[in-house]
């Protein structure tokens, strides 16, 4: 279905859940209640949560019920729910009564808020990354990597460092460009958090030479360095990367924004030392690891979350940056926020927490276990003008938690394949949005053909563009933009990994193939492509060459029937083995005809008039 039908899957999947669960929204039974019976409500805040939060205002317009939302960041969401401008806020971190990066502290009127979890989630990082043409979609990066990219110390895509994270590609010698954010974002305080629980050494190092020294803690607001982007929003930094002219970059969003943009997240190894990303389940199992604060008489700390044994969790399924991002519920009348819209916020959030977690995983979120259901429920309570609801939890089909209150979504994630294991191996299988693409690694030709080859290339450069309205930062400004400029436009070349590819390189078809004549397509894992201009080759795809299938959805990886063994020899390679040109095959054959035929045709053009001349001159005028 296109994207277009979206929103009305999203609405018949709510009405389904509604029916199916029992729940039953204030004012609505057999029928939904007119539109007047509830009041428009609005939000600000965290845009790491707004496509869980966005689907959720789409999905209750069924019921009448109007949710404004605008993913400003959560430090705006916090501020403008401070000061009485909006009804709710959504927010990544809690409230910073002792702001660690010399912010001003943040202080709400005492017991005048309730902090809900909404969504389960992990901060990804979505990078656009080639390997002559083709896009990169099995990067690993340790998260020492990771720290070292985002503080300036690594800087080309083929450092060693990178590279030894990646032993199956050769990465390129392009320039690292990390994108930040530039306004104050929860997503930045949870990743600033998170490096200087890990790697405080390569933080506090950076941090000094930085606008922030000496207040080196958390912090929302980036403290960005010449070289790296400022975009506003996971929106922004996903827009950035997914650009054509953004080749090299790399930046931090929620895993929902690269499934939704079709593009990969890097693998980050773990403690158990395995490269994982945040699928839903793997971040399920993380967040079995966070501790929650239950203290319910303490509004300002009941239900945060505290990570520190998320990021050292030894089970091979973690993904370390996991972590929720709340609702902040009014829970006494003031500013523009009164009881009517009280009826409202509370049929909204009753929603979040049991249908609308049905549809979590589809958009890159993990569901939220059954301790936070039941504790929001609580909190939902404190919201002046709510109708209270009865909800029978074990009905409310939350695909994370079983009957009996287990987490399913946990005990059911699988274990990551052993060549995401860090060592000398390396899946192929594809992340994020791009999961059902492979990247060939070393070693990934089928036992039997050769992997031997000559690559004929034809390179003409693209000139340059610049892409309007880019920030670049040139200074280390607390949230600001400076500079514009955007990177050299790069030109496509092909890459051969164990097969034979084709490409198009300025209007220039070239193509190669594998030593010994290659082999045609068929299914055990090869592909015909052709190229403009005629040309066809042959690559090998994902899991082929080691005799296995791998399901780029799941993850999971099988052997195929009368596939060689991964533990055999590989066949010899011929001792002449550099042919240029393309492989023989019964599509060429097809094209020889055409151009034989053609050849024909043309000569018929061109004697027929001269022969027909001939006969008739001989023969004379015809006598009437």
């Amino acid at each position: 279905m296109s994207r277009q039908n979206a929103p009305r899957r999203r609405m018949l999947s709510g009405v389904a859940g509604l029916l199916v669960s029992g729940l039953i929204l204030p004012g609505i039974s057999a029928r939904p209640a007119a539109a007047d019976s509830y009041q428009r409500i609005s939000g600000e805040g965290s845009s790491w949560a707004a496509n869980a939060i966005d689907a959720m205002r789409v999905d209750v317009q069924q019921f009448g019920i109007t949710v404004d939302y605008n993913p400003s960041g959560s430090t705006a969401g916090r501020t403008d729910f401070r000061n009485g401008t909006v009804d709710f806020a959504a927010s990544d971190i809690p409230f910073q009564f002792n702001p660690e990066d010399g912010s001003a502290p943040e202080n709400p009127v005492p017991g005048s808020y309730a902090y809900m979890p909404v969504v389960a989630g992990g901060t990804a990082f979505m990078y656009n990354l080639k390997i002559n043409g083709k896009r990169v979609t099995n990067l690993r990066l340790s998260g020492q990597n990771v720290a070292k990219i985002f503080t300036g110390v690594l800087t080309t895509w083929n450092d060693p460092a990178i590279q030894a994270d990646n032993p199956g590609i050769t990465l390129p010698a392009r320039t690292i460009v990390p994108v930040v954010r530039s306004d104050g974002s929860g997503s930045t305080a949870q990743f600033t958090m998170w490096m200087i629980h890990q790697y405080p050494d390569i933080w506090n190092t950076y941090c000094q030479h930085s606008d922030h020294a000496p207040a080196c803690g958390s912090t929302s607001f980036y403290p960005a360095i010449q070289g790296m982007i400022l975009q506003s929003g996971d929106t922004g930094i996903a827009g950035y990367v997914k650009q054509g002219f953004a080749e090299g970059a790399i930046g931090y969003v929620n895993y929902s924004y690269a499934v939704g943009n079709q593009f990969p997240v890097a693998k980050v190894l773990n403690a158990a030392g395995y490269y994982t990303e945040p699928t839903p389940q793997n971040v399920a199992v993380s967040l079995l690891k966070a501790k929650i604060n239950t203290d319910a008489s303490n509004p300002a700390v009941y239900l945060t979350q505290q990570l520190d044994g998320v990021y050292t969790d030894t089970d091979p399924r973690n993904y370390q940056l996991s972590s929720y991002s709340y609702l902040i519920l009014p829970t006494v009348v003031g500013g523009q926020f009164n009881e009517a819209k009280g009826k409202t916020l509370g049929a909204f959030s009753y929603y979040a927490m049991c249908q609308a977690q049905q549809q979590s995983a589809s958009l890159g979120y993990s569901p939220m276990p059954i301790n936070l259901v039941q504790a929001s429920f609580d909190q939902i309570t404190k919201i002046p003008g709510v109708v209270v609801q009865n909800i029978d939890i074990t009905k409310c089909n939350n695909p994370t938690f079983a009957s009996d209150g287990s987490n399913k979504l946990a005990d059911t994630a699988p274990q990551p394949l052993a060549c995401d294991r860090q060592g000398a191996t390396q899946c192929p299988n594809g992340t994020g949005g791009l999961s059902n693409v492979a990247t060939p690694v070393s070693g990934d030709a089928p036992s039997g053909v050769p992997t031997a080859s000559t690559v004929v290339i034809i390179v003409t450069p693209t000139p340059a563009t610049a892409a309007p309205g880019v920030a670049t930062a040139t200074t280390a400004p607390k949230g600001g933009v400076t500079a514009t400029t955007a990177p050299a436009a790069r030109p496509t070349a092909t890459t051969v990994a164990g097969g034979v590819t084709a490409t198009t390189v300025a209007g220039v078809v070239t193509a190669t193939t594998v030593a010994g004549g290659g082999t045609p397509a068929d299914s055990t894992g090869t592909s015909d492509t052709t190229a403009p201009g005629g040309a066809t080759a042959s690559t090998v795809a994902a899991g082929a060459s080691t005799g296995q299938n791998c399901d780029g959805n799941t993850g999971a990886c099988g052997t195929t029937p009368g596939a060689p063994s991964t533990n055999a020899d590989p066949a010899p390679v011929p001792a002449a083995a550099t042919p240029t040109t393309l492989a023989r095959s019964s599509g060429w054959d097809a094209s020889l005809a055409l151009i034989l035929l053609v050849i024909v045709l043309t000569l018929a053009l061109v004697l027929a008039p001269a022969l027909s001349w001939r006969y008739f001159s001989r023969t004379g005028p015809v006598a009437r």
